[in-house]
């Protein structure tokens, strides 16, 4: 059930009702304004990336039945409000999106045939509601230990990826089987691994987007979470840069501190400058994201690709003026890097959420 330390983390988080950031008000949720919002995203990511990331996808189960089923009084009463209730993190969610044969092309509209692209979880019509048989990837966020699953899946294979819903699944299901937590790169904080389906039974009331809801539902979820992406990763470059001034100040070379070289000092002067061009670009975003209707995807994608390559720039330019030190397992800066790259990866790749986005400023208007 996780690391201790990721435990007592996620306990305290849970305290502070910071698993409640994204769920409405009137559902239980914290209810700050999109400004705070992003402090808090931002604030978490300087900390974690991958506890920050955690507690994100946490909600997406309880976030996803009020977007999608507002009204839908027993999944409200099943999939939020015993989670925003919940202070002691023993009710986790996961948002089951990516698959293994099946990632970047679930948002690559525009990009390849959709029509004949079909995932591997499938769902089949049954009396009262449907079977789900298929997996999803390493990938999937808490998915080692998560209790409710925001899923995404396939729902007539004859319209390929036009044919997909999203269900809400409690993960105690009969059915339901994991594969260990996957060793990687980066966000060790992060707890991902496969989720596997083999007859579980959903009932039709778990269903909250059908093929014809889809493209809005898909389009919100990952406008929402690639906003939540370019706050938490601007806060990982805020982190690496505050570690490069520290060092900075500390470490002599050449009879003096390493701040008073001017490479270095037009170095930080790039860093600095990069933080706050992420910091500008991602507030804008949540500022118009998170308190509208139809968020703007392709403003999204922008924060998102920006900030996650802003946090890889700037921890790059840090290792630099740490030097060797930097390389060690020891220093914060190394797990900076490493937390900061995977993120280039994750939510998207950045250059198939690229394409995604240019496929949409297509048919912007004019402005």
């Amino acid at each position: 059930g996780g690391h201790p330390v990721y435990r007592d983390a996620m306990r305290q988080a849970y305290e502070l009702n910071l698993h409640a950031l994204l769920v409405p008000e009137g559902f239980g949720g914290m209810g700050l304004d999109p400004l705070a919002t992003h402090i808090a995203f931002e604030e978490m990511g300087w900390g974690s990336a991958g506890f920050a990331i955690s507690i994100a996808v946490s909600q997406f189960p309880a976030f996803g039945a009020c977007l999608l089923a507002t009204d839908n009084d027993e999944l409200i009463a099943e999939f939020t409000t015993p989670f925003v209730e919940n202070k002691d993190a023993s009710v986790i969610g996961c948002w089951a999106i990516t698959e293994p044969d099946h990632g970047s092309d679930w948002l690559m509209e525009g990009n390849v045939d959709m029509d004949r692209v079909v995932p591997n979880l499938r769902a089949k019509k049954v009396d009262g509601g449907w079977l789900l048989n298929g997996q999803k990837a390493a990938w999937v966020s808490n998915g080692p230990l998560a209790h409710h699953a925001y899923l995404f899946v396939n729902l007539d294979a004859s319209m390929g990826m036009h044919g997909n819903g999203i269900v809400l699944v409690d993960l105690a299901s009969d059915g339901v089987s994991r594969g260990k937590a996957w060793e990687k790169l980066g966000q060790r904080a992060l707890p991902q691994g496969e989720i596997y389906f083999d007859d579980v039974f959903v009932p039709d009331n778990n269903l909250i987007s059908d093929a014809e809801l889809y493209p809005f539902a898909i389009a919100s979820t990952l406008s929402i979470a690639n906003t939540a992406m370019s706050a938490m990763f601007t806060g990982v470059a805020q982190a690496a840069f505050d570690e490069a001034m520290r060092y900075a100040k500390e470490r002599v070379q050449g009879g003096r501190l390493l701040i008073e070289h001017p490479t270095i000092q037009v170095n930080l002067f790039e860093m600095f400058k990069t933080v706050e061009a992420a910091r500008a670009l991602s507030r804008r975003v949540m500022l118009h994201n998170y308190q509208t209707i139809t968020p703007s995807l392709q403003h999204a994608i922008a924060a998102k690709v920006f900030c996650t390559d802003a946090a890889v720039q700037v921890a790059h330019m840090a290792i630099q003026i740490f030097g060797a030190m930097g390389l060690s397992r020891e220093s914060d800066i190394e797990m900076i890097y490493r937390d900061a790259r995977m993120a280039q990866v994750e939510d998207g790749v950045n250059e198939a959420l690229s394409l995604t986005a240019g496929h949409l400023l297509q048919s912007m208007e004019g402005e």
